[in-house]
């Protein structure tokens, strides 16, 4: 496995290594040995979700104000802009996002620490989308900020998203919960 950080160092780009031939593939998804070596810690996995979007359906800024959640996320099928935005008001990289094309061929995995909101776009005609959490999901503490919000200028790609009425209502930065 390769672990790259981003422009945000405690995100990553995860690559498994890819045996390849005319048949087909195979690749370990999870190691948990190797991403404890990457990600520099012990992490626990305690849920995994599957989701199935249709083209332009956009997902997020989500993110749980109590029992937060790290994400190890992943394609399965098709292809997302997935982003992840630092909400933690005293890291130096408060405000900032960093946006991963993820797709069924490249591989490629997101490491979303908690403190961190997230969302993704979808890019193909539908996408499969994978990731495991750190915590359980908690409805109650859910939050959502806008995918468009001014401050945080995220550059997605050109299309007109496709958004529940929970991520319609998300708020901008400055009124969100924020972790310390």
């Amino acid at each position: 496995m390769k672990a790259t950080p981003t422009a945000i160092p405690d995100v990553l780009v995860i690559e498994p290594k890819v045996f390849g031939d005319a048949r087909g593939f195979f690749f370990e998804s999870f190691n948990g040995k190797a991403f404890d070596e990457a990600v520099g810690k012990h992490v626990e996995f305690v849920q995994d979700n599957h989701s199935r979007s249709a083209k332009g359906v956009l997902r997020g800024l989500h993110y749980q104000i109590q029992q937060p959640q790290g994400k190890l996320v992943r394609v399965v099928r098709g292809a997302v802009f997935d982003v992840a935005v630092d909400i933690r008001k005293s890291s130096p990289t408060f405000g900032r996002w960093v946006g991963v094309e993820l797709t069924d061929e490249n591989h490629k995995q997101l490491w979303v620490p908690a403190g961190f909101a997230h969302a993704f776009l979808v890019l193909s005609d539908t996408a499969e989308f994978l990731y495991k959490t750190t915590d359980y999901y908690a409805p109650a503490y859910e939050r959502c900020i806008a995918w468009n919000d001014p401050t945080l200028n995220i550059v997605w790609p050109d299309m007109s998203p496709q958004l529940s009425a929970k991520d319609a209502a998300g708020v901008s930065l400055d009124k969100a919960d924020l972790f310390p």
